[in-house]
């Protein structure tokens, strides 16, 4: 019934008890998950996780935070090799973050020069290979869009965690992208959320947990799990005025169109 379109599943937060929060999962009609990779290391990892789970797909891909796990050329070519294992449904997580400072060895303006070009990279091979892409956006709106934009005829990219408004979405969506929302959307005081919940079209918006974090009100301040997203299906079906039944359904199918390899 529920689709989670983005559960770190290889975060260590989860290895001393993966298989019953995956139980716990399917216990709350969570039917599919979507776990996206933060370096070449966690693909791996999550690759053969998936191997055994029938309900989970993997997004392989260089987090901009674990930009500095690769260098030079010779990692794309590891990263293809990756995605295109059978269980792979997108590029992912990916994208920009001038939140969190540079790591050792870099000035600030080579870092966000360096995340661009893993960005860049990316966003080629995944129009390559046919496949779309989980776009990380912390305080790089401007600089992320105009270097996905160009992209928008050769994939389609979901905007995860989205916090920003209808109006900023508006330009995506247009193109084709979608926006996804987390159990932020559930809090007491949301901010735009509320209302691009609202605004946005049926068809243009995903759900999501991004599990280990941000977990969903009543479970705020727990570590977030994947069986979780329906609370904050229940929280955007309020908003919405629709039933939970509805957001589901809608969600589930945008998530089957946009993800490779799901029947």
């Amino acid at each position: 019934m529920f689709f989670d379109t983005h559960t770190h599943l290889g975060s260590r937060q989860f290895d001393g008890d993966l298989p019953a929060v995956l139980e716990r999962a399917r216990a709350a009609s969570v039917s599919r998950m979507v776990a996206p990779a933060t370096d070449l290391k966690n693909a791996g990892k999550l690759l053969a996780l998936a191997e055994n789970e029938p309900d989970v797909r993997v997004a392989v891909g260089i987090h901009p935070c674990d930009a500095d796990t690769v260098s030079g050329d010779a990692w794309v070519e590891e990263l293809r090799t990756l995605a295109q294992h059978p269980k792979v449904c997108a590029i992912g997580e990916i994208g920009l973050d001038y939140f969190h400072a540079p790591p050792e060895g870099f000035a600030l303006a080579d870092w966000k020069a360096h995340q661009a070009r893993v960005l860049t990279a990316q966003l080629e091979l995944a129009a390559e290979l046919r496949l779309n892409v989980i776009l990380h956006n912390r305080e790089s709106w401007e600089d992320l869009t105009a270097l996905v934009l160009p992209f928008s005829d050769r994939l389609r990219g979901v905007f995860h965690c989205f916090t920003g408004t209808f109006e900023q979405a508006q330009p995506l969506l247009d193109r084709g992208h979608l926006i996804s929302f987390t159990g932020i959307v559930s809090f007491k005081n949301p901010g735009f959320m509320a209302d691009t919940a609202r605004a946005v079209p049926s068809g243009q918006y995903m759900l999501e947990t991004d599990a280990p974090y941000l977990a969903p009100m009543p479970h705020r301040g727990k570590r977030c799990e994947p069986a979780y997203v329906a609370d904050t299906a229940r929280a955007v079906a309020g908003l919405r005025g629709e039933s939970v039944e509805t957001v589901a359904a809608d969600t589930t199918r945008t998530a089957l169109e946009f993800f490779r390899g799901w029947d």
